[in-house]
């Protein structure tokens, strides 16, 4: 059944009925001649309101799909999430001195100041257009205008006393640093998308949207960071254990400042992505935005600055989880694919570099850097060295003739191949196993097949079945993090191809393999 139709005449009454509280305050927007002092977050408060309520009507009635009324659905959510922007920013310049933000090269304050004046601009030119699009539509916004001034907001400096008795804590301060220091690592791993656009020109801002840059991960990435703020205010915040570790505050800050910054990259992307390159039907208005100054302030402003305090809370993280380490060891498996080549290796330094602090791994008296990948394929040239001796043993053994080697090298060879195979002392890679037709079979038949399997294995056809251990020795997080992988297969099953990891080591996904 089809939906009622409603008559132009009586919705036309609705919206008369609704709009002016908005026109109102687009006079007060439109007519600001010194809009830093004059757009305040009480006026913002209302015109977010007021928006809100206009927007709600039209979206009631289905105006998106309505060619007379979307050019004013498309302004009143436009200055809606430009208001909202400008709340945020207006936050961020009264809340920044409490955050104890650590210092950065580039001038933050001032940042901000600049884009707070491109989103003011935009509001009133909005403004502006909202009046003149009512008019159009001959919709009453003839309102008498409330004054700026009725919307001062006055703050004195300084902050009331803290003299209210602080929260006795259940765990101890290492615990509770520990968990939160990890758990804000760990979001870091999954926030690279903050420096996508590092290095970029400004012309190729538009590339990383909506890949990786999207209102829906930016989103994402801000409901985890605002979940993030929400437990250290539930089980941290006015806590003995805040008083006793000086850095947890500045952390604190560091999350609600990256908060902020990802709320306004959340709702200029959704601008970007929804109302410059969606609208069509705004033709004849002037654009709200220059696309180019939108990108400058999503890239250069939110994104670039959210990045830039997650790198600094990342590496006081790392700091205060150093001074609460403590040091173990634990035996893992070499892994059975070809040991430790560039994936394994490459999970384990990433895991080492995740936490910050420094572990090693020690294989048959010597000791390895196990933050570095390259340090760590050093040691295969031992396991290899390791597992031909042991290959060696295991074809001594199976009691060879050299008569057989000097009628038949190429056959011997294949008998012994698949005979340690089906013994599961050896893994074929290749099968049918290729051996050349012409070589050197000189000399006794335990020498042939020893050199022979030694090609073999260096070419990848086939590897070496062994039981060998390593001893990873540093913090036990990272430790804990280290059996798990090993435990997983170091991501991979016995031939080399991949494995989903588990969950605890999702941020190793980041890891450029």
């Amino acid at each position: 059944m089809a939906s009622e139709i409603i008559s132009d005449s009586e919705f036309h009454t609705l919206v008369a009925k609704r709009l002016p509280g908005l026109t109102a305050l687009a006079s007060v927007l439109s007519d600001a001649d010194n809009p830093v002092e004059q757009i305040t977050r009480p006026l913002l408060a209302q015109v977010l309101g007021q928006a809100g309520l206009v927007e709600e009507l039209l979206d009631a009635y289905g105006a998106r799909n309505n060619r007379t009324w979307l050019p004013l659905r498309s302004l009143a959510a436009a200055i809606k999430l430009f208001a909202g922007v400008q709340y945020e920013l207006l936050h961020i310049q009264h809340a920044r001195p409490s955050y104890r933000l650590l210092n950065i090269e580039e001038d933050f304050d001032a940042a901000t100041e600049a884009a707070a004046a491109f989103t003011a601009e935009v509001l009133m030119g909005a403004a502006r257009q909202v009046i003149e699009l009512g008019r159009r539509l001959k919709l009453p916004v003839e309102h008498e205008a409330s004054s700026a001034a009725s919307f001062s907001e006055r703050m004195p400096p300084g902050r009331l006393p803290r003299d209210r008795v602080p929260r006795r804590s259940d765990e101890d301060v290492s615990k509770i640093v520990t968990r939160v220091a990890t758990a804000f690592l760990n979001l870091a791993a999954a926030s690279e998308l903050l420096h996508a656009a590092r290095g970029l020109r400004p012309a190729k801002y538009a590339t990383c949207i909506p890949d990786p840059i999207s209102e829906e991960n930016l989103r994402t990435l801000q409901d985890r960071f605002h979940s993030l703020q929400s437990s250290y205010d539930t089980y941290v915040s006015d806590t003995e254990t805040e008083q006793m570790d000086e850095n947890l505050p500045v952390l604190r800050g560091h999350v609600s400042i990256i908060y902020h910054l990802l709320c306004i990259a959340t709702e200029l992307a959704h601008y970007y992505q929804r109302h410059v390159n969606g609208d069509s039907d705004r033709r004849g208005s002037p654009p709200l935005v220059e696309v180019s100054d939108l990108l400058k302030t999503l890239m250069d402003y939110a994104i670039a600055f959210a990045g830039r305090y997650l790198n600094c809370a990342r590496s006081l993280c790392q700091n205060m989880l150093k001074r609460y380490t403590t040091v173990g060891r634990v035996e893992a498996p070499v892994p059975r694919y070809r040991g430790f080549h560039v994936r394994p290796a490459t999970l384990v330094a990433k895991i080492v570099r995740h936490y910050g602090s420094r572990a090693t791994m020690e294989l048959e008296g010597e000791t390895y850097d196990a933050g570095s990948p390259l340090d760590i394929f050093r040691a295969n040239e031992k396991i290899n060295a390791r597992k031909r001796r042991w290959i060696a043993d295991e074809i001594a053994r199976l009691d060879l003739a050299d008569e057989d080697a000097a009628e038949d090298p190429r056959g011997l060879i294949r008998h012994v191949v698949l005979t340690l195979a089906e013994r599961s002392k050896l893994v074929l890679y290749e099968q049918p196993l290729k051996i050349p037709e012409k070589f050197c079979a000189d000399g006794p038949a335990f020498g042939l097949i020893s050199r022979e399997l030694a090609r073999l294995q260096a070419m990848g056809k086939i590897d070496i079945e062994t039981d060998l251990m390593v001893t990873f020795a540093g913090d036990t997080r990272v430790l804990a993090d280290l059996e798990l992988l090993a435990k997983s297969g170091y991501g991979e099953d016995n031939f080399g191809n991949n494995v989903p990891l588990p969950k605890q080591l999702a941020y190793l996904r980041q890891a450029d393999l």
